[in-house]
């Protein structure tokens, strides 16, 4: 018989709650007691979701409290050598994701996205002197949780090879791999106490599967699981691309079963399902763990089942990789339209479920695929999807149509005219802290308690008052503090035309943070001016230059739900051309500094290296096409956060921003080498705040990072701000920050020119 079964499930909880309860055990308003009463309450209803749903295993071990690769290296004890004298505890893994304030030295963990999602992970931190033991039992502790339940279980365990290459080394010229063979005793170790504890199945992901490795990280492998085999049975869990170039390795490996994404990697069922050994589970990844969309169940039935014939009980049906990536319950959705068209993380389980049970020839569930494909067949001939004017555009697009209208040697002099900025000049990314009272209001104009005139009159009242703030803290380029965004691309997608928003539509995006993607749904358009009265506004309060702030088409898209009927190159070019017009209408109201943001470009590239370029010709015209109706003397900005830009350099420099700002506090400056090989020709601002700590930078520290990005960077072409926008962070701590960040600025610019 067909087996169902989900790679993981969403822990944040329905209405967000695991979010709360973190924010409130930091802020001392909630013991630890009742956040781990949390944690178990939302495990058991993630495990009851899966169960009434009917799969056949439920999945342990996909829940973190902040970011599954950190829980990983609490359960192997290997913690960053500044945190260790902590001990393995709650509070360690608090201090290690978020640093420790209590010490200068205890920064945070080094920050970057999973793959080419808008998930984070904390990068482990591998060095020669490490060693490896089980620290936590926080595992086990779910199992047996678990086995309470009386149903099969299925463990979630990042695999080894994996978690070193996703780490980084921190001594100069160590190869983290050469720390395979103890790191291997480890896991034997946690496999054995699995095995003790009746666990038949561990799903062992090892993501790096489906990129390009290098040889000697490939045939880690097999030594790897050479080493493993004899404990559990291992189902060898691969996600977000193909595995054709590493299967000649894998089919090698002992392991008890296999799993595909077919949702990105659609033609391994033609090359590689055949040749999957008969003993060997064949897990398919066919219900989409990365977009909303329903599944077409009757094309998947109509494909599967004479698979399913041929396998018989070796044949699992899955989700493509976890649900963490998707909200949680569409159910929760009351004003959504068209949700027919939709399914959250709850459906997809139920999706998951119907399509293995119709394989197994239940009639039922064979005609509830049929119908519940229907509105997905019916959407295509939906006429509101096209927008006749949209495509007009599109189609008079030429290579002309992305540039600007002279070169930056010569921008650069019209602007420094214009703006007369000191050197190192002091701005900040955009946002700055959404206080409780900022929610508050929002929550009652979008409930109807508050009419249009006074959420606006507040909405001005908050802009001022965060104007007043930065001419007193002495920045030079200053911003309206986005009081009105909800989020750097939702409050976007709120106004254009093409998108549907969602009430509750929450997915992680690390720790407690939690964004809520919109979904395209048809073509996309601009109605009307988006951000040009709130800039205008705060510009009109102030003589310094004020930054227009506007979120890239390339981010807009990679931190939404795309269509799956065009491309996403097209998405991407109908967005560039809505904020073309946002551009001109901003410049055309005396905003003569523009921010494009775009730390997404980084995360979109596809997983292999081959495919890089085609991505980067399309990401890097879609931004050129937002920008290119800027005037010489307008000052074009992006930004960027946790990316490494060592493979994008070119890229970056091609996107010809007249200034990038970059996340490099939390790295040390170490993401600034990219630049130092590169002769990057335009203006960089690296940033010297860690904003995503609590911990405040002193004004020596950020006087270090000054100095040493002048080593790489000329003086005269370098930028000083925080790392990312600021709406996370309280007031009292962002002032004294920024404080810190304008006096060092000040003391440099004394003594870097004496």
């Amino acid at each position: 018989m067909t087996q169902a079964h989900i790679l993981g499930y969403p822990r944040i909880g329905t209405q967000r709650e695991l979010k709360f309860a973190l924010e409130a055990y930091w802020n001392g308003k909630g013991t630890l007691d009742s956040l781990l009463e949390m944690g178990k309450s939302l495990r058991h209803q993630n495990w009851q979701t899966q169960i009434d749903a009917g799969l056949d295993y439920i999945t342990v071990g996909d829940f973190a409290w902040y970011d599954h690769v950190l829980g990983t290296s609490l359960l192997l004890g290997h913690l960053p050598q500044r945190h260790r004298k902590h001990g393995v505890s709650h509070d360690t893994l608090f201090k290690i994701a978020r640093g420790n304030t209590e010490c200068e030295c205890g920064h945070a963990q080094d920050m970057t996205k999973w793959f080419n999602t808008n998930y984070h992970y904390l990068v482990p931190e591998f060095s020669k002197s490490d060693t490896f033991e089980i620290s936590w039992q926080q595992l086990f502790d779910e199992v047996t949780e678990a086995k309470q339940l009386n149903r099969k279980i299925k463990v979630n365990l990042l695999g080894p090879v994996s978690y070193l290459y996703l780490g980084k080394s921190i001594d100069e010229g160590f190869e983290q791999l050469s720390l395979l063979p103890q790191l291997l005793e480890t896991y034997q170790q946690i496999l054995q106490r699995l095995a003790d504890l009746d666990v038949e199945w561990v799903q062992i992901d090892e993501p790096i599967l489906a990129l390009q490795l290098p040889s000697n990280w490939l045939e880690a492998f097999e030594t790897a699981y050479n080493a493993l085999q004899g404990h559990a049975k291992l189902l060898l869990t691969t996600y977000f691309d193909s595995i054709e170039q590493s299967f000649s390795t894998i089919q090698k490996l002992p392991i008890d079963g296999i799993h595909l994404d077919l949702t990105t990697g659609p033609s391994q069922l033609e090359t590689i399902a055949s040749s999957i050994p008969s003993q060997w589970v064949l897990s398919l990844g066919v219900i989409n763990g990365r977009n909303v969309w329903r599944s077409d169940l009757s094309h998947w039935f109509h494909t599967l089942a004479p698979i399913a014939k041929a396998r018989k009980q070796n044949l699992w049906i899955g989700s493509s990789c976890s649900l963490l990536h998707t909200p949680v319950d569409l159910e929760s959705e009351k004003k959504i339209a068209n949700p027919q068209w939709f399914a959250f993380a709850k459906q997809k389980v139920e999706e998951v479920a119907t399509l293995s049970l119709a394989l197994n020839g239940d009639k039922s569930a064979i005609d509830w695929c049929a119908q519940h494909s229907k509105p997905i067949h019916e959407r295509k001939h939906n006429y509101g999807v096209i927008d006749n004017k949209v495509q007009h555009r599109l189609q008079l697009l030429t290579a002309a149509s992305s540039e600007r209208a002279l070169p930056f040697s010569q921008r650069i002099r019209a602007q420094q005219q214009k703006l007369n900025l000191p050197l190192l000049p002091t701005t900040t990314i955009g946002s700055f802290p959404q206080t409780g009272d900022i929610r508050n209001v929002r929550a009652q104009f979008k409930r109807g308690e508050v009419d249009q005139l006074q959420y606006q009159a507040h909405l001005k009242h908050q802009i001022k008052a965060c104007v007043q703030k930065q001419e007193q803290l002495g920045l030079d380029v200053l911003v309206h503090g986005e009081a009105e965004r909800n989020d750097m691309v939702e409050y976007f997608t709120e106004h254009l035309n093409g998108f549907q928003t969602t009430e509750f539509g929450w997915v992680q995006s690390y720790g407690s943070r939690c964004v809520k993607p919109a979904i395209v749904v048809s073509d996309i358009s601009r109605p009307h001016p988006i951000t040009v009265e709130w800039s205008s506004y705060a510009q009109s309060l102030t003589n310094k230059p004020m930054k227009g702030m506007l979120t890239g088409p390339v981010t807009i898209l990679g931190w939404t739900f795309p269509r799956e009927d065009i491309t996403r190159e097209q998405i991407a070019k109908q967005i560039a051309l809505a904020l073309q017009d946002e551009v001109s209408d901003l410049q055309n109201a005396g905003i003569n500094i523009i921010q494009i943001d775009e730390p997404a470009i980084r995360e979109g590239l596809p997983l292999k290296r081959t495919d890089y370029k085609a991505y980067l010709d399309w990401a890097v015209e879609a931004f050129k096409i937002s920008a290119a109706s800027a005037r010489p003397e307008t000052q074009i900005h992006t930004h960027m956060c946790y990316s490494e830009f060592n493979e994008i350099i070119d890229a970056v420099a091609q996107l010809d921003a007249d200034v990038i700002t970059i996340e490099t506090a939390r790295s040390q400056m170490a993401l600034l080498q990219a630049f130092e090989s590169f002769d990057y020709p335009n203006d960089i601002g690296p940033g010297v705040y860690d904003i995503h700590s609590p911990a405040i930078p002193s004004i020596h520290q950020i006087e270090q990072l000054i100095t040493a990005a002048t080593q790489l960077i000329p003086l005269e072409r370098l930028w000083i701000n925080p790392d990312c926008g600021l709406k996370t962070r309280a007031w009292e701590e962002t002032q004294i920050a920024l404080h810190n960040m304008v006096t060092a600025t000040k003391n440099l610019r004394v003594s870097l020119t004496k």
